[in-house]
């Protein structure tokens, strides 16, 4: 026999392997619950803007060292966001049906370590963005205490989604800043497109929770907004919309790009047509449906900027 397999046979080695391990694998878990590594919606959600920025300030030809640093930088800053927000809802989440399993809620996770995490992650992202040009250095900073605000805007204001839309949106002036070294016009448009459709599909998101969070007192747009909150969705994704053809105007993108927005908004009706009852797991249906609006705005981008559709 091997010294391997001895080693391996060895009862305190087994007794080891049998004790530690699972411990480990199920604090492992844990982790990658709290940064939502099991539900990465989220960081699609964050990474299409993103992409839709980068792709259209190259021209449909990216540095490869710019898209690396970007899409690393949207995964650790969802994964510090969800994180930080964990942390400051540790109190409200047992409160609701959605987010009693939180591992902050279950004790899997001590806080501390939580805000350890949410640090380590922060500068992880920042030492990325250190390779890029001063101006997106400065607003990295901007981005940050977006994500660090956010989760305690639902305790004074009805409209965090606006604050997460924000959040959402602000890689689109970095990825600009970091190609061209200025921010355009037109970067600014996708900013408010980007803002406009968050501040919506998070509104969906919310009415997910609406009841439990009126008896907890948390705020959001989905309480504020009441019964007219299909309409003023319909508004939001409306303004999207808009927004999206003054971006192809502004870009002279050509058809895939019209395309692309005009299956968009295909999917946006779809979403209508799923909440007509506001039935909650019908306003989660819709709310991930977002993904794939973001895809065919991208596909349109990526068609129309690289290879040049008309």
């Amino acid at each position: 026999m091997s010294k391997a397999k001895r080693f391996a046979r060895h009862p305190i080695v087994k007794q080891v392997v049998k004790e530690t391990l699972p411990a480990w694998v199920a604090a492992l878990g844990a982790y990658a619950r709290l940064m939502r590594v099991d539900r990465p919606v989220g960081t699609w959600l964050l990474l299409w803007p993103t992409l839709w920025a980068v792709w259209l300030a190259a021209d449909g030809r990216p540095r490869a060292a710019t898209f690396v640093v970007f899409v690393l930088g949207v995964v650790l800053m969802r994964a510090a966001g969800c994180v930080i927000n964990d942390w400051a809802d540790r109190d409200l989440d047992p409160h609701v049906a959605r987010t009693r399993g939180r591992p902050l809620v279950t004790g899997e996770i001590a806080p501390r370590r939580a805000l350890l995490l949410f640090a380590v992650l922060l500068l992880a992202a920042f030492l990325l963005v250190l390779t890029q040009n001063p101006l997106t250095v400065r607003l990295a900073f901007v981005g940050a205490a977006l994500a660090a605000i956010y989760p305690f805007m639902k305790r004074i204001t009805h409209l965090p989604q606006l604050v997460l839309g924000a959040a959402f949106a602000w890689a689109v002036p970095m990825a600009y800043a970091a190609t061209r070294g200025y921010i355009p016009r037109e970067a600014w448009v996708m900013f408010t497109a980007t803002l406009f459709w968050t501040a919506a599909y998070d509104t969906l998101y919310a009415m997910v929770d609406r009841a439990d969070d009126r008896k907890i007192g948390i705020r959001s747009t989905a309480i504020l907004f009441g019964d007219l909150d299909r309409f003023v969705i319909g508004v939001l994704q409306a303004a999207f919309v808009l927004a999206l053809v003054l971006i192809g105007r502004e870009a002279r993108l050509g058809s895939a790009y019209s395309w692309g927005v005009a299956v968009a908004a295909g999917l946006l009706i779809w979403q209508h047509w799923l909440i007509r009852r506001r039935a909650p797991p019908a306003c989660f249906e819709a709310f991930l449906n977002n993904n794939y609006v973001g895809l065919a705005v991208f596909a349109g981008i990526a068609l129309d900027s690289t290879f040049v559709i008309d």
